[in-house]
């Protein structure tokens, strides 16, 4: 057998061990708040000459607390396959949206509705793209901070080090990167030229992972409670035991 299928193979393993071990509530949060955001980031709520802000900052900073769970206790790769299967889930959804869309019914006058299940296909790849870019930093960033802390590691002192620091600078990323694909890149093409600048995306960007720091740090110690209580009660020993023998090379 190649080393590609061998690969495969151990990775299709390790996720199916992930995900008969992962605790089915936070992964419904996380895949509910990657939907909400990508539908909320179709509408500006504020659009001044140095600011602008889309609806999707008010659900995003879910999604990231999520993924500060996840990375704490399964480790950086868990959090970005569940990452991947959250957009993964939200493309079929707004591909479900979508055919719901076109359908046509006489019942009603369902134009309004109709724009909002449709969407937009950039809207759409802007929030998929920057999703899975920002989940990456912001999982890989958390990790190497929490491994900074040797003497304690699983402290609180760590937990909102690692989550904050992160949640920080994996939101400036996801907003900066879907500004300026939605609002520079295409925006001005598709919707007689309406756009924002690099100035308003880049402000947008600071401002909006500042806005979600302060969700951060009012929701962290229920995240942090949930880390303990799934150690404590060693919720997905299978998987964890499962990538320590991967480390050890047994």
């Amino acid at each position: 057998m190649s080393k590609i299928k061998l690969w495969i193979q151990k990775e299709k393993e390790e996720t199916a061990i992930l995900l008969r071990c992962m605790p089915a509530t936070v992964v419904t949060l996380f895949v509910v708040s990657v939907i909400s955001m990508n539908l909320l980031a179709n509408k500006t709520l504020l659009q001044l000459d140095f600011i602008a802000l889309d609806g999707g900052i008010l659900i995003s900073w879910l999604s990231f607390m999520c993924m500060d769970i996840i990375t704490k206790h399964f480790g950086p790769k868990a959090s970005n396959k569940i990452s991947l299967l959250a957009a993964g889930i939200n493309l079929l959804t707004c591909l479900i949206f979508y055919v719901a869309s076109i359908i046509p019914s006489n019942a009603n006058d369902y134009t309004a509705l109709n724009s909002i299940l449709g969407g937009t296909w950039f809207i759409l790849l802007g929030s998929t793209v920057a999703f899975l870019a920002s989940a990456v930093i912001n999982n890989m960033l958390n990790w190497f901070i929490g491994n900074a802390f040797h003497k304690n590691p699983d402290g609180k002192l760590a937990y909102v080090t690692q989550t904050y620091v992160s949640t920080f600078i994996g939101q400036f990323f996801d907003n900066l990167i879907f500004s300026l694909i939605v609002f520079v890149g295409f925006a001005p093409i598709f919707w007689n030229g309406f756009h924002w600048t690099v100035l308003q995306c880049t402000t947008c960007a600071l401002t909006g992972a500042l806005a979600e720091l302060i969700m951060e740090i009012l929701f962290s110690p229920f995240g942090y409670r949930i880390v303990k209580k799934w150690k404590e009660s060693s919720v997905g020993k299978e998987y964890l035991d499962y990538i320590g023998k991967e480390r050890k090379g047994l």
